[in-house]
């Protein structure tokens, strides 16, 4: 079996699960009530109307929401597995257990565009609506919201990687779920401090706090340094992501 026929069974192992309406909550909730606050003070004379809504709307929706949602996400893949001993049937098959591993995190990756895709849309759609309501003159900027929107994507990979990690690691999914929790609470405070690189939690949300200094200082690109980001969170990846493939379907190997 390759990994493509994998990846297939995965999908179909979640087909009817209730994982796509739960990643419509997250961006439905942050982005009404995101606009709607901010929309409250736009004149026909606002400018930089789409920035300040996407920051109003993004900071929550990067520090806690995207978060929980792929918490909830990750128990519910791994979850598919321990019902009815799922994981003993499917060790049971000529398939590596780190390749099953793979393509569960690869239809969490999934889950995790498809909701930064619903995230887009809904933003898209709430903020046309909110400016012709104004009466403000700026249209649509897709290449500014597609670029953050891809590097929230981006800089979810390593939290996500994590996530799967403590998922598989705590089998429980009450301890889980607690464990990834307790981890994404204090991203906040782990952002304001200069040993945020190491804190995979927070990426995203420090994203989304250097795009709100480049809009209040008028710069662009002056704060999220790529180096060396992109190397420590790679790294964040990898560690992550093999600790969560070797410890797949261990304890029912023995």
């Amino acid at each position: 079996m390759n990994f493509l026929d994998l990846l297939k069974i995965e999908f179909m192992k979640v087909r009817r699960s209730r994982i796509i309406p739960l990643i419509f909550i997250a961006p439905l909730l942050v982005v009404s009530t995101g606009i709607a606050n901010l929309s409250r003070y736009f004149t026909p004379e606002y400018t930089d109307a789409w920035p300040a809504m996407f920051i109003q709307s993004a900071l929550v929706y990067a520090y806690y929401l995207l978060p929980f949602s792929m918490i909830v996400v990750c128990v519910m893949i791994a979850g598919r597995e321990t019902q009815n001993s799922g994981i003993l049937k499917m060790l049971a098959l000529p398939v590596s257990r780190y390749a099953l591993s793979m393509a569960k995190f690869c239809v969490l990756l999934f889950y995790l565009f498809m909701e930064m895709a619903v995230f887009f849309g809904m933003f898209a759609a709430a903020g046309l609506i909110a400016v012709k309501t104004a009466g403000i003159a700026e249209a649509l900027p897709a290449p500014y919201l597609l670029k953050w929107c891809a590097g929230l994507f981006i800089t979810m990979l390593p939290c996500t990687a994590a996530m799967w990690a403590v998922t598989v690691v705590f089998e429980k999914p009450l301890l889980s779920v607690g464990l990834n929790l307790l981890l994404v609470i204090p991203g906040v405070l782990a952002a304001n401090t200069p040993i945020w690189i190491l804190y995979p939690y927070c990426y995203s949300g420090y994203l989304v706090t250097c795009s709100l200094h480049d809009f209040t200082a008028a710069s662009s690109g002056g704060t999220f340094a790529l180096m060396p980001f992109v190397p420590c969170a790679a790294l964040v990846l990898v560690l992550m992501l093999g600790l969560a493939v070797t410890r797949f379907g261990k304890k029912e190997m023995r």
